[in-house]
């Protein structure tokens, strides 16, 4: 109780629950704007957080990363445009009510879906820190190592159908993290005797450079188009009513969030989909699906609100981020001397906790804000796209310049603006060049503290979370590899090969017939000559 009580007195701070209500708001705006999303925001107000204290400036990040999916619910169901990327599988539902002339339905389910995600996630958050706070202190350098290469592998996997340049843009981003003075012995590594990069690739200049500038590029080379807004009726709040209608729906899609979130390198869409075919599977009217299902509308927007809360576990137990907006946040922790990981749940559970109630906040601010703002909020989706990248592009490089003081910086995130660009147009991922660099840092770290302790290959797993992650490690890797043999060798491969050997078969036991029965003609012949010689 005295730790809830502190965390309570620390949300209770003017500042605090200024941010919490900004980021709150200001998420739903972003999300609600086409085209921008949570990450190119958070990566323009990354440099204006380090001046804060860690709790408001993580509060605003919180904000604007559980409530611009809320937002982002908006343009997929009036104009068919997901708001944010994650918001993509509403539209297949949501919009079709639209049309429907049910609008305002579509929108009440996912804001009631979108809550119940958000507390389901933060309850279990709860629950879950009396076991991290035991489990995380037998994390020694070890298990953090195992731990970060799972996350990396992790990262690499879920990019199915792309593993292979998502390797290499983990490979890069881990070479990135390799520039400058190295942690040990502070010897100059890959900088060609340039002084500027003896200091490193800044991480947020990266970050600003990929998602904030490349998305100004696509915006400002983006044709503007008019929006037509369709008529709706309805209440918003009756989508509560019938999202009770639903528990199953909503309980397990919930649940696919939370797993998902935990797991690095995973995310929204894995959660998504995998909620969205367990709703339809389940469901009596699975044809519905796609043409206006309130169950497929559920699936979607729950599963996404219960991944934010639960990416946080790993980012707080054990110092490791499961995606890019989580990699921006733990640069806010290192600015100001805050280390997540097992000493955060021993020495500042007041923190952590503060943390957890601040999502829970989070949630029941939007809902009631977007209860009565809807209305207002709609009109952010006829913002002109070439505006939108104008304004992107002067707050980033306001933000890049502002980190150092340097107009190197702004060339450096000039030059990942314009990869991060060509990496979009060819439909490429952008996240693994940033949790390359974060779990790359932390790799190299924690395996030179844990090699003064190991004698042979086989200290490094003789402790059982080491041998567990391990395990797991060697699964992955193992059911992957299994899993692109067999999408290598397809099924009408195989039914080839299988009609061959077949038609080989046959064709030897045709010569078999044919040879017998030529063979039995020249002994009925002989018999015939015997006959007559007789």
């Amino acid at each position: 109780m005295e730790i809830l009580f502190a965390a309570m007195e620390v949300l209770a701070r003017w500042d605090v629950a200024l941010a919490l209500i900004a980021g709150s708001i200001g998420g739903v705006a972003i999300g609600a704007i086409p085209g921008v999303g949570p990450a190119v925001a958070i990566a323009i107000l990354l440099p204006a957080t380090f001046s804060m204290d860690p709790i408001v400036g993580l509060t605003v990040l919180l904000g604007i990363y559980g409530s611009s999916m809320y937002g982002g619910a908006i343009p997929a169901i009036l104009i068919n445009t997901p708001g944010t990327a994650v918001n993509a599988l509403t539209t297949y539902d949501g919009y079709p009510m639209t049309l429907r002339g049910e609008a305002r339905r579509a929108l009440s389910l996912a804001y009631s879906s979108s809550f119940f995600g958000g507390v389901f996630s933060v309850v279990c958050l709860i629950l879950l820190s009396p076991v991290l706070a035991k489990v995380a202190p037998m994390f020694g350098s070890r298990e953090i190592f195992l731990a970060a290469l799972l996350g990396v592998i992790l990262v690499i996997v879920a990019h199915r159908g792309q593993m292979l340049i998502a390797a290499a843009l983990t490979g890069f981003g881990i070479f990135l993290s390799t520039v400058g003075l190295e942690p040990v012995k502070y010897s100059r590594r890959f900088t060609f005797e340039q002084s500027w990069l003896a200091s490193g690739v800044d991480l947020i200049v990266v970050v600003l450079g990929l998602f904030a500038l490349s998305q100004a590029f696509v915006l400002l080379t983006m044709d503007d188009e008019k929006v037509h807004i369709a008529k709706s009726r309805g209440s918003l709040f009756q989508g509560f009513r019938e999202l009770a209608r639903h528990p199953r729906v909503a309980a397990v899609s919930a649940g696919f969030g939370v797993l998902m979130g935990m797991i690095p390198g995973v995310g929204e869409f894995t959660a998504q989909f995998m909620s969205y075919t367990s709703a339809r599977k389940l469901s009596k009217t699975p044809q519905a699906f796609g043409r206006g299902s309130s169950e497929g509308l559920i699936a979607s927007e729950t599963a996404n609100n219960a991944v934010p809360a639960a990416a946080m576990i790993p980012l707080l137990a054990l110092g490791i981020p499961g995606e890019a907006l989580t990699a921006m946040m733990l640069s806010v922790f290192y600015v100001h001397n805050v280390v997540p990981g097992p000493g955060l749940f021993q020495f500042q559970m007041d923190f952590v906790v503060a943390l957890y109630l601040a999502l829970l906040i989070l949630n029941v601010l939007v809902v009631g804000f977007l209860l009565v703002s809807t209305g207002w909020l709609v009109y952010l989706t006829k913002i002109p796209n070439r505006f939108l990248g104008m304004c992107i592009l002067l707050l980033s490089f306001v933000g890049v310049y502002s980190i150092r003081n340097s107009a190197v910086d702004c060339g450096v995130a000039a030059v990942f603006g314009l990869i991060g660009f060509v990496l979009k147009r060819l439909n490429l991922p952008i996240v693994p060049i940033v949790l390359g660099m974060v779990l790359g840092g932390i790799m190299e770290v924690k395996l030179r503290a844990s090699m003064n302790r190991v004698k042979t290959p086989l200290d490094f797993i003789d402790r059982p979370i080491a041998l567990l992650l391990f395990c797991v490690i060697v699964v992955v890797l193992g059911s992957t590899l299994w899993r692109v043999w067999r999408e290598w060798t397809p099924v009408d491969r195989r039914s080839n090969a299988k009609k061959a050997s077949v038609h080989f078969t046959k064709r030897i036991a045709g010569r078999k017939t044919r040879h017998f029965e030529t063979r039995t003609k020249k002994q009925r012949r002989k018999r015939s000559y015997d006959h007559l010689g007789s």
